[in-house]
């Protein structure tokens, strides 16, 4: 059955059949969306929106002049037909002898293309073609010209050909506004051929024309993203500027719009953090500064206290009680803050970057023995685990005070026996390292204190002011093996007691410090 628009009446029309509208592509997906710079993301959006616009045109503008050719056809061919009829006058009751030659005539006068003209009267059909039926005239055509007498019309499409259909009764006057169906009714079927030509021509200019818009369109787009990548650009470089470490950085403010107030805002955030830093670098300064020269200032009055401090140690057996308790305590006092003033001594040169390595090759398990030796750490209360045969490239005496400051610190801290295993070990990362473990039998660490273990001055226990140790140990130990290349770490052994592990990379032979 062909396809056919509602019928209608002479005054006003509908497009001809429905289009079938073709669509490509289905949605990206947001995170493929991410995927895409700024740049092409604004040029995209530009693009969509000229798109968009240029489409809505092109269809708008398609659409009234589809409307206006189609109207302008079906209005001419409508109005000459009504006339022809009108003019044209049938005897009744009708006879099909002579009704094709007048139906000719009619065709004949057909506007503004020919027309194929049939005739229905009760049961009589004839034409003035090869056909009495037409096979364009629909149901709902026939129904719409009984019911009304003025006629009425419809755009059909049969085979891909685009038809207009005009159904007029004839009727007799009775008055100046009266009339009576006489039950004849003519049809007109004109072909819409060339009107279907100007309107595919219609949508081939409307494409071809925003085709190459959209190809201007780029070139605006293009500009518009540069001008906005542009501060944005300059943006990333200072803040990877200031991230590296220049803080005098500043972006060039440009206009009045948001992207200058951007800048604005950044080289005032910039001129402030540039400020605070300043001011935390000079107060840094000032600190490590004071904190050398008063260990400066502290090693020769306390090397001469410590000599007398040892004078009086020797007689303090001569001594009576409370003089010789005094004699040793203010010996002992002396003897941390003497250990205090060597330990603030170091943490300046770690924080001056005033450190350096010394390295010699050297047996791990000797250098470690060395230090167990020195200290009298040989009884019982340590215990060492160290396989011979470990060369390695290190400070000897920064590495003397790891192993010493550690030894020390658990069996201060932890509880005897303290043990000490060395052995060498492929790292995660594929790196040859030597691995250091010194163990305690204590209770172990608690996991609060296990963040600051390394802090400077930290005290696990709160209500310990005094301790036999200056509160750095450990945190020169973290900078000695930092400047190995190495770390450590503090941990909880599984049956209880603390470990710490240290880890410094293996090298041996020629390989650098």
């Amino acid at each position: 059955m062909p396809g056919c628009d509602g019928a209608e009446h002479p005054g006003g029309g509908r497009p001809a059949g429905r289009r079938r509208r073709s669509g490509a592509g289905g949605r990206w997906p947001a995170r493929r969306a991410w995927a895409f710079g700024l740049r092409t993301r604004l040029v995209l959006a530009f693009l969509l929106v000229a798109v968009v616009s240029a489409g809505t045109t092109a269809a708008l503008t398609y659409r009234e002049a589809r409307s206006a050719l189609l109207k302008t056809a079906q209005d001419t061919a409508v109005s000459s037909f009504r006339d022809q009829v009108q003019q044209t006058g049938f005897p009744l009751p009708v006879r099909g002898e002579g009704m094709e030659e007048v139906l000719r005539d009619i065709a004949r006068k057909g506007k503004p293309h020919p027309w194929v003209v049939f005739a229905e009267y009760g049961s009589i059909r004839a034409s003035s073609g090869t056909s009495p039926v037409s096979g364009v005239i629909t149901p709902q055509l026939r129904r719409a010209a009984r019911a009304d007498p003025h006629g009425s019309f419809q755009r059909v499409v049969k085979d891909g050909v685009p038809y207009l259909t005009i159904a007029m009764p004839t009727v007799f006057r009775t008055g100046p506004q009266g009339v009576l169906p006489t039950g004849l009714i003519l049809y007109a079927v004109m072909r819409m051929t060339d009107e279907q030509i100007n309107v595919d021509a219609l949508m081939t200019a409307a494409r071809d024309g925003a085709l190459p818009g959209l190809a201007v369109a780029l070139l605006p787009g293009l500009l518009a993203a540069r001008s906005v990548l542009r501060p944005v650009r300059e943006l990333r470089q200072a803040a990877r500027s200031m991230g590296s470490g220049r803080l005098d950085t500043r972006i060039r403010v440009r206009g009045r719009d948001e992207l200058a107030d951007l800048a604005r805002t950044f080289n005032e955030s910039a001129g402030k953090l540039e400020h605070s830093v300043r001011e935390l670098r000079q107060a840094e300064a000032r600190a490590r500064r004071f904190a050398s020269d008063v260990s400066h200032e502290l090693r020769t009055p306390l090397a001469g206290m410590l000599a007398v401090t040892e004078v009086l140690d020797e007689d303090a057996g001569l001594l009576d009680p409370d003089t010789a308790r005094a004699v040793r305590l203010i010996s002992s006092e002396t003897g941390k803050l003497a250990v205090l003033v060597e330990d603030l001594m170091e943490i300046s040169r770690f924080d001056a970057r005033a450190a350096e390595l010394n390295t010699d090759e050297l047996d791990a398990a000797e250098a470690i023995r060395k230090t167990l030796h020195n200290r009298h750490w040989t009884d019982g209360r340590v215990r060492a685990e160290l396989p011979d045969g470990i060369r390695v490239r290190l400070d000897p005496r920064r590495f003397d005070i790891v192993i010493a400051n550690l030894v020390g610190n658990a069996l201060r801290h932890g509880g005897a026996p303290v043990t000490v295993r060395l052995r060498s070990e492929m790292s995660s990362g594929g790196v040859p390292v030597l691995v250091t473990e010194v163990a305690d039998s204590g209770p172990g660490i608690r996991p609060e204190v296990l963040p600051h273990i390394f802090d400077r001055f930290y005290k696990a226990d709160a209500a310990r002011t005094r301790s036999a140790g200056s509160g750095l140990g450990l945190a020169i130990t973290l900078e000695n093996v930092r400047l190995h290349g190495g770390t450590v770490r503090a941990g909880n052994l599984p049956g209880g007691g603390s470990v710490f592990t240290v880890e410094i990379p293996l090298r041996t032979g020629g390989d650098g410090a």
